[in-house]
């Protein structure tokens, strides 16, 4: 178990300093209270209306973020994947419920960092603030380039551009959800697949 936790550290903290300059003794603080979340295929990490009181590490696997509408029909709206960060951050950050479900598209192994060491992170690090605003944007420019992509491409130049996006999504993610991230039905993504392949 401790080979495990240390290479949990490893990954954590390589990720971190990707972003920041950082010590030893501020991610030894930051990391202190981290929680380990293993999930099973399907497990389900958030739920609507549940407090988001944690931003999450991926270890390893693939996980989905999915809106329902008025109609019950969800919507898938990210894929996140090892090496990312990822919380329903608006509600993060407003300190409300959350809005989204984030849900195991595979085995996941998940670094759960709580409210109150991103406090101290920011209070004590000295680019705390830094690394907190980074996540933050990383998120914000997904979303905006997703929502131009499915304004100004059309669902072709969205396929072609997925796996830009998301390197070997297409032997991890089902169809249906890629095609519903997509914006388009699961019929138009097989004949814009077939029409790939052609």
């Amino acid at each position: 178990m401790r080979r495990l936790t240390d290479m949990l550290m490893k990954d954590i903290r390589f990720a971190i300093r990707q972003l920041i300059n950082s010590s030893d003794e501020e991610l030894d603080g930051l990391l202190v209270d981290y929680r380990d979340i293993r999930l099973p295929k399907k497990g389900i990490l958030l739920q609507p209306d549940q407090p988001v009181d944690f931003i999450y590490f991926i270890q390893s696997g693939w996980l989905r973020v999915v809106i329902p509408d008025l109609k019950g029909r969800e919507h898938t709206i990210h894929f996140s994947k090892a090496g990312d960060f990822i919380t329903d951050y608006a509600s993060f950050l407003l300190r409300q419920v959350a809005q989204h479900r984030l849900e195991a598209l595979e085995p996941l192994q998940l670094i759960a960092i709580p409210r109150s060491r991103i406090a101290w992170g920011y209070a004590n690090m000295a680019e705390g603030d830094r690394l907190g605003r980074l996540i933050a944007e990383q998120y914000f420019i997904y979303q905006d380039q997703r929502l131009r992509s499915l304004y100004s491409l059309s669902p072709k130049e969205r396929y072609d551009s997925i796996e830009d996006y998301f390197p070997g999504i297409h032997n991890k993610v089902p169809q249906h959800m890629i095609a519903s991230y997509l914006g388009i039905t699961p019929v138009h993504l097989s004949r814009l697949k077939k029409a790939a392949i052609a």
